[in-house]
């Protein structure tokens, strides 16, 4: 079994020197869950509680504000199920007002939670109770749709059917979540870009964040395949960002699903690699979205499996390089600032 120090001790065999370590940085997409001490040799199962997060925002980046996703914690354990998933909010709360004891450290400054949008306009409801449990915290909801018929591809933890973002109760329940004006943040494969997009145009109104670039997929049937998956996933990519209701999150490719296999190597993975192998994705959906509606993410712990999150920042800041001032402020700050409403 990997115990924790050991993971810690394999995360930080690499170790770079920080760009721009001044740079105010928002991480909108990242975890919390307890896990245990000792887990089975599976890098993102361990904890990662607050002492966790600020180990990894406190690495040399200037991360100012933070935003917690969805990952199926503290579930109620009794009550009415629909309910169920607004205990992980009052989860998050507790640990956020933890944080505002230490204000000159990272702060979760939202909270995207999760309710099943398959119940239609009665969602409502579930999402009224997230707000009020919230404690002004709360954003909106990610309901995620990753699903592939092999088996070796897992499906996404909220178990959803092969095309979820066209059935008619989950829209009906997306206009409840637009109405309150509601964020919905998205988790999918790249097969499924082109359901997203049916759905960003039959609901204009709805704010939409796209999560880890739709999620190309090297494993299983998809391995061996980037190149041929690439294209395809270019051309998906440009008609999405046509909706303009859609905002693009950069990050979240380091995840052992994605088939780069880092997790498997003597060491992470360095800025250098990561700018190397991935910096295309990055660079076309920039070019698609543009500053105004892209914001960088580090989706840890997941993506902990395969790089050190001081590591990942610097791969993002090499990929920006040539950028102005005013479009780093958006990509590492503002749009993230602004589609979540962080301004307080």
């Amino acid at each position: 079994m990997a115990k924790i120090h050991e993971i810690e001790n394999w995360i930080n065999g690499v170790k770079e020197e920080i760009i721009d370590p001044d740079m105010e940085i928002i991480d909108p997409h990242h975890h919390l869950w307890h896990g245990p001490e000792d887990p089975p040799g599976i890098k993102e199962s361990y904890r990662y509680l607050l002492e966790d997060l600020w180990n990894d925002t406190s690495s040399g980046h200037n991360i100012k504000k933070t935003v917690f996703i969805d990952c199926g914690q503290e579930y109620y354990e009794e009550g009415p199920d629909r309910f169920k998933p607004v205990g992980e909010t009052e989860f998050v709360v507790e640990i956020a007002k933890q944080g505002r004891q230490s204000p000159d450290k990272a702060q979760i400054a939202g909270i995207i939670g999760h309710a099943n949008m398959m119940l239609g306009s009665s969602v409502k409801e579930v999402l009224e109770m997230h707000q009020e449990k919230g404690e002004g915290l709360f954003r909106g909801i990610r309901h995620a749709g990753g699903w592939d018929e092999d088996e070796r591809v897992r499906n996404a933890h909220s178990h959803p059917t092969p095309h979820i973002y066209l059935e008619d109760n989950f829209q009906q329940g997306l206009e409840e979540l637009s109405s309150l004006g509601m964020v919905f943040d998205t988790w999918h494969y790249h097969n499924q870009i082109k359901d997203l997009t049916k759905l960003a145009k039959n609901l204009p109104n709805l704010t939409i964040v796209h999560d880890h670039f739709g999620g190309p997929l090297g494993i299983g049937p998809y391995e061996g395949k980037r190149d041929e998956i690439y294209e395809q996933w270019k051309e998906d990519t440009y008609e999405l960002s046509q909706c303009v209701n859609v905002f693009a999150k950069l990050g979240g490719l380091a995840m052992p699903i994605n088939g780069w296999d880092w997790h498997r190597k003597d060491l992470p993975a360095t800025s250098d690699e990561i700018v190397a192998e991935q910096a295309r994705y990055y660079m076309h959906t920039l070019d698609c979205f543009g500053a105004d509606r892209s914001m960088f993410e580090s989706n840890f712990p997941v993506d902990k499996q395969s790089v050190s999150y001081h590591v990942i920042w610097n791969a993002y800041k090499k990929m920006t390089i040539h950028l102005g001032d005013n479009e780093k402020r958006k990509l590492f700050y503002e749009t993230a600032n602004k589609v979540y409403k962080l301004e307080s």
